[in-house]
Parts: structure tokens; sequence; C-alpha cells
């Protein structure tokens, strides 16, 4: 491999920079995880004349005429920018934009091999939502959309918001709207295989960042009868003086019931339980949620409630963990949803398109249901082409399709 070259193994030996040579993971990174490779072959003079100069002039000629050939005549209507600022990485936080290369290597991985998408990882040494935002804004020319990925909030929602105001191609805050399409998914079967509707349900979400914002919407979009958000201080509540602006929208949308105080007090009499944001819930306020509780605890490693705890309480329970059944895994969502809108060069992905994306998410395991599977596994291979069909056509009727 060329990889080689550049960066050849030391597999023979101990790794003298971080004594860490035994661990698989660090033998599996060496070398970064991906590379870039040719689709045509280049074996002589001929193939080097038409793949570059001269036969490449009369391309670009042909796109500075007419600009949509781009699509057809490059890589842009494939191929999708990972771009983050390492400002809040997995579970590790501000690691700073070098040390996210690992993760936004993986993502881009995850593109190729469940949804067929190319992409590119870009770590970027800007914190700035301006500085982001023109920077990314001006490397948009080169790819047919944006997966940001790990940025902190609040700024997430200016910088997604923002950029897709300045740029024509999809812009999508994986950490946000990843997983609200698969928390939403698994909660119409999770539902359903307990006899009710969303509108039925009361829900409860612990964390109002990114995810827990996105979810909330979503919930809403999809007719969720009341959801209340809950953070540090308590329910999101329009009483309080001490909302962001974000989270003053948030309390504008959610909680009709009015609630206020603690989360466990919220948890009294609710459906639904659905954790984004780290912390132990206490086993006596999970008692107090309703029969049949739906329990989602999505932090990792470690889940807001243990689901030995939860299965005393609840008829449904996921996490965040691939380790146990039900796993809510952004995987699941972002490649078909990006190859779906690659598909028909949208210009952006709307509302509908993710909410036809977790119908479609749903729909692949609506006739297999149990307690133990609500949510397809990563690798069903159902999944990628269901959420692509999904969204193209979500596309289409949204008028944001481009062919």
């Amino acid at each position: 491999m060329a990889a080689e070259i550049v960066n050849p193994r030391s597999d023979s030996g101990p790794d003298d920079t971080h004594g860490e040579f035994f661990d698989p993971a660090f033998a599996l990174h060496r070398g970064g995880k991906m590379e870039i490779r040719a689709t045509v072959p280049v074996r002589d003079r001929d193939d080097l004349s038409l793949a570059y100069t001269p036969g490449v002039a009369k391309v670009c000629s042909a796109i500075a005429e007419h600009p949509e050939l781009v699509h057809d005549y490059t890589w842009k209507s494939q191929v999708v920018a990972v771009v983050t600022d390492g400002s809040a990485v997995l579970g590790l936080g501000d690691i700073g934009a070098e040390a996210s290369l690992p993760v936004m290597e993986g993502k881009a991985i995850l593109f190729k091999q469940f949804g067929g998408v190319d992409a590119v990882p870009i770590a970027l040494d800007c914190r700035g939502v301006d500085e982001i935002v023109e920077t990314v804004a001006r490397l948009a020319p080169s790819f047919g959309g944006i997966n940001l990925e790990d940025i902190s909030a609040p700024r997430c929602f200016e910088v997604e918001r923002k950029l897709q105001e300045r740029v024509d191609i999809p812009v999508f805050h994986d950490d946000q709207h990843g997983t609200a399409v698969v928390t939403l998914a698994a909660l119409r079967n999770a539902a359903r295989l307990t006899g009710r509707s969303l509108g039925e349900l009361r829900a409860v979400i612990s964390g109002a960042g990114a995810a827990g914002v996105a979810i909330a919407r979503i919930l809403v979009e999809a007719g969720i009868g009341d959801v209340a958000v809950c953070d540090r201080k308590g329910v999101v509540s329009a009483v309080r003086e001490d909302l962001t602006d974000v989270k003053r929208d948030l309390a504008g949308f959610t909680n009709k019931a009015g609630l206020s105080g603690t989360l466990a007090a919220a948890l009294d009499g609710a459906d639904v339980f659905i954790g984004v944001s780290g912390g132990t819930v206490p086993e006596e306020a999970v008692a107090t949620m309703a029969k049949n509780a739906l329990i989602f605890a999505m932090a990792n490693p470690t889940p807001e409630i243990h689901p030995d705890v939860a299965h005393k309480y609840a008829a449904v329970v996921a996490t965040g963990r691939s380790d146990y059944p039900n796993q809510i895994n952004n995987v699941l969502a972002f490649p078909g949803i990006f190859a779906g809108a690659l598909q028909v060069r949208a210009s952006r992905i709307t509302e509908g398109m993710k909410l036809a994306a977790a119908e479609a998410l749903a729909a692949v395991v609506a006739d297999e249901l149990s307690a133990e599977c609500v949510i397809p596994s990563p690798f069903d291979e159902r999944v990628a082409p269901a959420v692509t069909a999904a969204v193209a056509a979500a596309a289409r009727a949204e008028g944001v399709a481009r062919r």
C-alpha cells in the first residue's frame, strides 16, 4: 500500500512513542484508516492524456460553460466533507482538531461502508462560528454535502444554520439529526410493540445539548403527545429566567404540561425516558414512571440508567452501546440520508426528509418487533437502501431535489 511508503509499520517491535504497541486499537490505527484510490487507470501515455492534460481541459471548459456538469464529470455529487473543530469529540470533550482526526476518519469509513458514500475528514483549527462557516463555505465547491461533527453546543446550532444559508448543498450536524432520526425510529416501533401511538406518549429528555434539542424537535414534528427537556437545572420551562436563546426556543415548543422542577419530578408518570446527557438517574425516580415505560438511556460508555435497573420497570430498553440490544447508533441514519440527498442532488436536508428516514428505518424491522428488536442492527443490509430511497423521494416531494 502507498501508505506504507510514507508511514511504514513497526509491527516487528514495540511502539517507542506510546508504549502501546500491543493494544489492537493502536495497531489498527497505525498509518490511518483510509486512503484515496483512483477510479480510472493510468497505465500509459494515452491514459495520462485523458485523465490529465490535455483531455482534462475539455471537461474543465465544459463545466465552466455549464456549471451543473460538475456533478456528472467530477466526484462532487458522491463525496461529503466530515468537518469538526474538535470541541466535543465523542465522550472525550474538547480535545482539539488533530486529536479528533481518528474519529473523523472513522466517520468517513462508515459513510463508505454503510452508504457507499465517499467522505473526507476535515479538522479545523478555528473555533469562532463565523470562522468555521467562512472556512467550510469556501471549501464547499469540492463537495456534495457537509457533515458537521463533534462541534460543541450551542455553537453547533448557529454553525449549521449560517452555513446552510451560505451554501446550496446539504449541511447536516449528525450529533443532532442523526441521533434524532434513529431515536424516533426506535420510539415508533417501541410504541407500536406496546400497543400505543406516539400521540399517547409523554416523554422526558435528559440533556438540552445538540442531541436533546434535535430529538425534542423531531418528536414534536412526528406528533408526540408531550415532551419535556431537562438540563442540569431541571425542566427547560418558559418560567425560567436563565435560558439561552436555544433553550428559550426549546421551551416554546415543548412541555405543554407546564412542568417545572427536577428531572426526577418530571419522570413521575412519564411514558418515555430519553437520555443524552450522562449522569445517573436514581432508581427511585425510574420506579415512578408509567407502566410499560420505554427507557432509552444512550450515554456512552455508562448509560444514565443501567439496563439491569431499566428492565425492572420498562417494556423496552435501548442504549447507545453495541453490547446491548436496541443500540441507538447514528450509523443507521447518516449514510443513507446523505446517499439519498446526493442521489437527487438535494440543496438541503429538510425536516420532511428526516421524518422519512425515521419512518423507513422503523419499517425495516416492523414485522420482527420484540422487546430486544425495535431498531435494526447497523449491519442489516436492508437499512441503507431503505433510508436512501425514502430520503430521495422526500427530497423530490419537498422541492429540494435538482434531478
